[in-house]
Order: C-alpha cells, then structure tokens, then sequence
C-alpha cells in the first residue's frame, strides 16, 4: 500500500503482453475488450409498490480484440480456419501488463475458453506507408484478475 503523499503512477498501457496457451505469436499491436457485464434483475416485493429492488441476473463477459502486423506465421489464422471448418478448439490465455522501469509483471487477466469469432484482414493503400495490420475477435467464457 502507498503511503501518504507517496506518488503512484498508474501502469502504461503500450507494455503489454498477449499468451494464448500453444501459440506463439510474436506480438500484438493493440488488445481491447477486457470486460464483463452483469444483467440487472428488477424486482417488486409485495406491499411496497413503490419501490423496485434490482438483483444480480447473468454475467457475461466482452469479445476480446486482438491486433497484429501482418507477418507470414498462420498460426493464428490456422485457428481461425479451424472455427470455420466446425472444430473447435477452445484455448485459454492470459493479458499481462508489465511496468517500464523493472519490466516485471504488474498486472495479469487470465481468460478461459476462448475461441476466435471473428478474423478481419488488412486495409490497403497505395498510398501510404502503414504497417499491414490483421484483427481477431475472441470469445471467451470468463475473466479473472490474478
């Protein structure tokens, strides 16, 4: 725990890490969609009409996004296909965040289940020079924060 007046900055979020158990992509360029919602439940109870009581109903959690430069490993796309071909193959993984100074692990969501719902391919110009970048939705079935 910080102590009075000590100054806490909060982790940078370019040094990070994606691991996705038996792929080993080199690194990704953007990953979003941590999160998970829980639906609310309105309820009345009998003699009071006035008031709604609001219950926890069913979590769900958020697709999680992965981007990349384009390189010649399929790995990823290979998993993709398996989706497409009706194999499913569920992996689980991990998001760690590292800090700058030590380069030591700050931060680790662990996600299960996961499976690609979704592969879009690279925008491209001619008249640019932006690097070729490839996205991939995953679904998962749960997020913890360890």
């Amino acid at each position: 725990m910080a102590q009075t007046g000590q100054r806490v900055d909060p982790y940078r979020g370019f040094n990070f890490l994606v691991e996705l158990e038996g792929i080993a992509q080199a690194s990704f360029t953007d990953c979003s969609g941590l999160g998970s919602t829980t639906e609310i439940i309105e309820t009345r109870e009998g003699g009071d009409n006035a008031t709604v009581r609001k219950l926890p109903g069913k979590t769900t959690f958020a697709d999680i996004t992965l981007k990349w430069g384009l390189t010649n490993s399929t790995e990823l796309w290979d998993w993709r296909q398996q989706i497409v071909d009706g194999i499913v193959n569920r992996k689980n993984g991990s998001i760690v965040v590292y800090d700058t100074t030590n380069h030591t692990e700050v931060v680790r969501w662990n996600f299960v289940n996961a499976w690609p719902t979704k592969w879009e391919g690279p925008t491209f110009s001619g008249k640019g020079n932006d690097i070729a970048i490839d996205t991939l939705v995953l679904a998962n079935e749960g997020v913890t924060r360890v």
